[in-house]
């Protein structure tokens, strides 16, 4: 007999009243951890405050999957055992446990955040796993914070209380074709509906949201803590890198080795050039022929042939690199002269720290900002990572409003959206900011159908569709070239990172990394080829002084302009740091250094030195240490900022 007040339903129906329920119990949680912390969430109105309630659906939802998953699995399975009193008791206990620990995550939180400013992660079973007092700090956080302990308590009561009103109603029918047929059908629709709920996104071109993604739905990174809930944080980064403080040397000492601090050199007047950057999708330095005029005897054409001329009326080097192997890597490094050291920056612990970028600086000068990228939105985390860099105005494939250009895959055409682009920078007030990033040289490695056999296919499949996203540059230069705003524009052009190679020259670890930088200024006297080191962070330190911008500000990169020799590259694959200073090439794994290569004498890094040039080692080491410090800690102290 049914109890008053009890709900009948099949079982998938009960399942869906109980995730529903549980997002509302998430809801009410993350108001409280809001007003308990209130004072430090300054400034938010109602509708923001609305916004980040919505955005934190989609971090609730993500949680609240991986908690419940076993549950899930349980109540779905197609089988006529799940209809037995004794399963569903054992049921209601993995709902009411799992759910709980999940509640007091939460509820840790309201306290915890105050001396953190950030959601508990995964980083915290390091944090305290050499604690010799762990009973005590547990028994003192209980005592201080007796009513959380009462609020937990009864959040299990409403849990325990609730899960009984909800009544399964069993079928007639257990058994037979017809009952498993529609039954694996719920069950692999949940399946799918979990994993995509899971990832926050159904999309391929889309990654499992991270904490970075929050960041979609507030006005600065410290509010991000609003929108994530702590069961979400601590399970996207359970194997996040945990940054170790690291104390090589003096703080004195330290800065007059390498310091990430920039202040301005001269007094000139700040000139407020429009700024584009060109972020072009795997274009290695080995497509470009301008740049590898020694290939193949002299005969190496390459498959950029626009780009080789812009180069030609340019500012370019020959020895530069990306600061990583992954589009994810590139946005912070290019636009916040941040590196991803051993993890994306974007999905690491450290993403919610307070970052400067390139684009932030200019609009506090009164430019216009934007981002272009012709994915779906939301595609590598862009939007999220653009809001959080201080990017007024994002530009995607929604905004394009055009479907039929879309490539099937990862976005719209490179050639149309660049015309796009071109025409609504056009309408920006004067001075402003403008990155793009490609999509169309990326694998499938398609081009449109009008343009088959139009472009030189080679024995790489990236060179073909290189061939056409060449071509769409030289097409958007065209358009521009007419618009009033062009001369008065600094461009810049570079890649995301390097990809796949062919000649022998390539396949090595600074060909891994090898991409091509160019500064394209057509109001002025930019021009020129150098053998100067430069890397992606370099990029806005070079940009910001060469505009002689007036104020200091924070990037780990360099000037490339300057006539200072001590700079470096550094980047890291897999935990291994590779530094570049002066003609070598240094290896370590963090512990000790492993190779050590002379690159003008040894392109193909042939000629380990590692045990014969023992003052470059130390040399070298020393400057990776002073970097390694400077990164570390300022990433654990939040100190991003100038």
């Amino acid at each position: 007999m049914m109890k008053s007040g009890q709900l009948k339903t099949p079982i998938i129906g009960a399942l869906l009243l109980r995730f529903t329920f549980l997002l509302v119990v998430y809801a009410l949680l993350r108001l409280g951890f809001y007003l308990y912390n209130i004072s430090l969430f300054p400034g938010i109105n109602g509708k923001q405050l609305l916004t980040i309630f919505t955005g934190g659906l989609k971090f609730d939802i993500s949680a609240l999957l991986y908690i419940n998953a076993l549950y899930i699995l349980l109540v779905a399975i197609p089988l006529p055992y799940r209809y037995h009193p004794r399963y569903q008791g054992i049921c209601k206990w993995i709902f009411i446990v799992t759910n709980s620990i999940g509640i007091m995550a939460n509820l840790i939180d309201f306290a915890y955040y105050r001396f953190t400013l950030k959601r508990t992660t995964g980083t915290v079973f390091d944090q305290f796993s050499h604690e010799q007092n762990r009973l005590q700090l547990t028994f003192d956080f209980l005592v201080d914070y007796w009513f959380l302990v009462i609020l937990l308590l009864l959040f299990i009561l409403l849990l325990t209380k609730t899960y009984p009103l909800v009544k399964i109603k069993k079928p007639q029918k257990t058994t037979g074709f017809r009952y498993y047929s529609i039954q694996s059908i719920y069950f692999l629709l949940i399946a799918w509906l979990t994993v995509v709920g899971m990832r926050g996104g159904w999309r391929h071109s889309t990654r499992p949201i991270t904490l970075s993604n929050a960041g979609e739905f507030v006005q600065s990174p410290n509010q991000m803590s609003l929108v994530l809930n702590t069961p979400f944080s601590i399970l996207r980064t359970l194997k996040s890198v945990n940054l170790k403080p690291v104390h090589y040397f003096q703080d004195n000492e330290l800065n007059q080795i390498y310091a990430p601090i920039h202040v301005p050199a001269d007094t000139a007047q700040f000139k407020p050039l429009n700024v584009v950057f060109l972020i072009i999708e795997s274009l290695g330095k080995e497509l470009v022929g301008s740049l590898n005029q020694d290939l193949e005897h002299g005969q190496y054409k390459g498959y950029t042939p626009f780009l080789d001329s812009l180069i030609g009326q340019s500012m370019t080097f020959t020895q530069s690199y990306a600061n990583g192997r992954k589009s994810i890597d590139a946005l912070p490094s290019i636009i916040s002269g941040i590196p991803s050291i051993r993890e994306p920056f974007v999905l690491s612990v450290y993403s919610s720290n307070k970052t400067t970028s390139i684009a932030k600086l200019l609009g506090d000068k009164g430019y216009e900002t934007a981002f272009f990228h012709g994915a779906p939105n939301g595609s590598m985390g862009f939007s999220s990572y653009t809001k959080l860099a201080g990017i007024q105005h994002y530009y995607g494939k929604t905004e394009y409003h055009n479907d039929a250009d879309f490539d099937g895959t990862w976005g719209i055409w490179d050639e149309p959206f660049m015309q796009f682009m071109a025409q609504t920078i056009n309408g920006f007030h004067q001075p402003f900011f403008s990155a793009f990033f490609s999509v169309s040289s990326h694998h499938p490695f398609k081009i449109p159908t009008q343009y088959t056999g139009k472009f030189p296919k080679g024995p790489l499949p990236v060179q073909e569709p290189m061939g056409y996203t060449d071509m769409a540059i030289r097409k958007f230069f065209d358009t521009a070239s007419k618009m009033p705003w062009f001369k008065n524009t600094l461009f810049v052009l570079c890649a995301d990172h390097a990809t796949v190679t062919y000649h022998p020259e390539y396949q090595t670890i600074p060909g891994a990394f090898s991409i091509p930088i160019v500064f394209y200024y057509p109001g002025g006297h930019l021009k020129g080829k150098t053998d100067k080191l430069i890397q992606q962070i370099d990029i806005m330190p070079t940009v910001l002084n060469y505009l002689h911008y007036d104020k200091p500000y924070f990037a780990f990169g360099f000037d490339a302009f300057s006539s200072q020799t001590n700079n470096f590259v550094i980047n890291n694959n897999d935990g291994t740091f590779s530094l570049y200073q002066g003609d070598y090439l240094l290896l370590n794994d963090g512990q000790q250094s492993t190779a050590l290569y002379n690159l003008k004498n040894d392109r193909l890094t042939q000629h380990n030195l590692i045990d014969q040039e023992i003052g470059i080692v130390q040399q070298l080491e020393t400057t990776l240490k002073a970097f390694i410090q400077q990164y570390n800690n300022r990433m654990i102290n939040d100190q991003l900022l100038n």
